[in-house]
């Protein structure tokens, strides 16, 4: 069978590849150090896998809503009311099978054919791969890590074109783990809304924060952006539920209605006990994130210093998420190659930062255990001084 022509523009995803070789070796007792995989390390907090099993045994395991439980999305536009200034209700809702299928549905309801997405690099690799899905044209704007990696307002605005529809922002930000200032996100609002564009808010990673930096969501700025915003969240990351594929979108219902159309021909609702144990995560304390937070926090700290101390590597320091995004120019390799030794010689798993648009970079992620870090930061600048010219 003759493949659809759009299947053969998507590149298949890196980070999952890497991943699957990391865990590959390891099944064969090889001694792995991964850095590769965006996934906290620590088990999903008792009370929210407590409150899915409850859900189990009350027979809670039938279809459900397109759209989500109407408790959980509830629950959601509470927290989005409370937290983030946002002003929505339960019809702003929709629950997807985590965070990346709410902004696979946006793109395929509002991206036509030559419709342009300005998105900025270093980017989450999966965002050009759904425009492309969708037969937009994903725009690049390639950023600087002396602004850690942020988009400016000057550039988005040279970036703007009359087919621009779109503006994917991620703040936190995977891969560098770069957050923007309220200031900056004004900034950017205030271009968005001179220009009529629309702009969809990753915001996956709001809760791991770093030296009390702030996060503010942008469709708070004012009542005009947020008429032009989508946030697309999840619980993945926050409370250690990856496997769980809880994730939402909040938009204007008009957005919304076409969306849950769209998932109701494809996936239909997501897991339904899965849900009941994602509203516990939101309703209940969430001292469980501030000790994951707290966690990452340290070995930021230790990952960073390391870094630095390897010759012919640089990077930011981060002030969200749990990565770094290394500066591997100084030692002569692009991304691919690098990594590939790396992770022959010394068992290191790295993410290519071609994968974001980068081939300069190396993206490691430090959501994993300590033992694991000083071990594979040793690893790491034993290949830098012995394998790199």
């Amino acid at each position: 069978m003759k493949l659809a022509a759009r299947v053969s523009q998507v590149s298949p995803s890196l980070t999952l590849a890497i991943a699957a070789k990391a865990k590959a070796m390891k099944a064969e007792g090889i001694d792995v150090c991964s850095f590769s995989a965006g996934e906290p390390d620590f088990p999903t907090p008792e009370h929210i896998c407590s409150a899915a099993k409850k859900a189990l045994d009350e027979g809670k395991t039938k279809y459900g809503a397109a759209a989500g439980e109407l408790k959980l999305r509830e629950t959601i536009a509470k927290k989005l009311r409370v937290n983030n200034n946002l002003d929505y209700q339960a019809e702003n809702i929709i629950v997807t099978n985590g965070g990346k299928q709410s902004l696979f549905n946006l793109m395929q309801v509002s991206i036509e054919y030559g419709d342009e997405v300005i998105i900025p690099a270093p980017y989450w690799l999966s965002y050009p791969e759904m425009v492309k899905l969708a037969d937009g044209k994903p725009v690049i704007v390639d950023t600087l890590a002396e602004n850690n990696y942020k988009i400016t307002p000057q550039q988005l605005k040279h970036a703007i074109t009359p087919k621009s529809k779109l503006f994917v922002l991620n703040s936190p930000s995977n891969p560098t783990g770069a957050v923007y200032t309220p200031e900056e996100i004004k900034a950017l609002a205030q271009i968005i809304v001179e220009r009529g564009l629309w702009v969809v808010s990753d915001e996956i990673y709001e809760n791991i924060l770093y030296d009390g930096v702030e996060h503010l969501s942008i469709g708070a700025v004012s009542p005009e952006i947020f008429e032009r915003t989508i946030i697309s969240n999840g619980f993945a990351k926050s409370y250690s539920m990856t496997g769980w594929r809880v994730g939402y979108a909040a938009a204007p219902v008009e957005l919304i209605q076409a969306m849950t159309k769209l998932q109701g021909h494809s996936t239909s609702n997501v897991c339904t006990f899965a849900q009941y144990g994602a509203i516990a995560a939101l309703e209940s304390s969430q001292a469980c994130v501030k000790e994951m937070v707290t966690a990452f926090a340290q070995r930021r700290e230790v990952m960073y210093r390391g870094i630095q101390a390897i010759p012919k590597l640089s990077c930011p320091k981060p002030y969200g998420a749990f990565y770094l995004f290394i500066d591997i120019s100084a030692t002569g390799l692009k991304s691919l190659d690098f990594c590939d030794r790396l992770l022959e010689s010394q068992q290191v798993a790295a993410i290519p930062g071609i994968a974001f648009g980068a081939d300069d970079c190396i993206r490691l992620s430090y959501a994993t255990d300590m033992p694991t870090i000083e071990k594979g930061l040793e690893r790491l600048e034993k290949f830098v001084k012995s394998h790199v010219s």
